[in-house]
């Protein structure tokens, strides 16, 4: 059973990150895996993965039928290809190396994004969005953002019902890759598992949110979040490097 600190600070990253994702489509991992890869290492990333495997079932329910599952099947194809290179990179690159690494990466497709008026969705963009996806996703639980900001001028259902598809298939890939080459301790299944109660609370409190954004100010939420979460994982991961001794 996970310690107190962890269900307070953790389940706290968990519930704002699920409130974030349950309104713009992805949060999860990128309000809690920085939280969690900082304060609990050891419990990164399986815990996040379980709970954002939990997290999008509550938006199917209630947006399935938007989901763009044709772009989905090109994403899928890259992400077959990036899980497995994740798992070896949570094998062989240090942890705070690794969030420098992924914030590096957000930071460069929202400046692309941002620098071109009208970012490209087709087969090639998504594929390459799925396998930056599976190999981020896989290692750090943060697989999100290269998804988001091909979809980012869509209607808020429709991003949010893609992203979730995405985000239950993808993540139980990397959970059972992770698992198969024993890299995934139990530990990190059942902090995960003390995490869902969090996430499920959050879905419900982000009614309102949902609706405010799906006002014409969805594109605007889904660069801010990006933007934001992958800054501050570059800098809690070099601050944390430069104090070690």
């Amino acid at each position: 059973m996970p310690d107190l600190e962890f269900l307070v600070l953790g389940g706290l990253a968990a519930l704002l990150g699920a409130i974030v994702q349950s309104s713009v489509g992805l949060g999860v991992g990128l309000v809690a895996a920085p939280v969690v890869t900082m304060l609990f290492p050891s419990l990164m990333p399986g815990s996040i993965l379980v709970a954002a495997t939990v997290l999008p079932l509550a938006t199917l329910a209630q947006e399935v039928k938007h989901a763009d599952l044709r772009g989905l099947g090109w994403a899928f194809s890259g992400r077959v290809v990036g899980t497995p290179v994740g798992v070896w990179v949570v094998a062989a690159v240090p942890t705070r190396a690794l969030g420098v690494l992924v914030g590096t990466v957000v930071l460069a497709a929202l400046g692309a994004s941002a620098w071109s008026a009208n970012v490209p969705r087709n087969p090639g963009t998504l594929a390459t969005a799925g396998l930056i996806a599976g190999t981020t996703g896989t290692a750090s639980s943060i697989g999100g953002p290269p998804l988001a900001l091909l979809y980012q001028k869509e209607s808020g259902p429709r991003v949010r019902a893609t992203l979730a598809v995405f985000f239950t298939i993808g993540a139980l890939m990397s959970l059972l890759t992770l698992a198969a080459v024993d890299q995934l301790p139990v530990r990190q299944v059942t902090a995960g598992l003390a995490l869902t109660p969090f996430v499920l609370v959050g879905f419900l409190l982000a009614g309102p949110i949902r609706r405010y954004l799906d006002e014409g100010r969805m594109r605007a939420a889904i660069l801010i979040v990006v933007g934001t979460s992958a800054a501050t994982l570059i800098v809690r991961s070099v601050s944390d490097w430069l104090s070690d001794p």
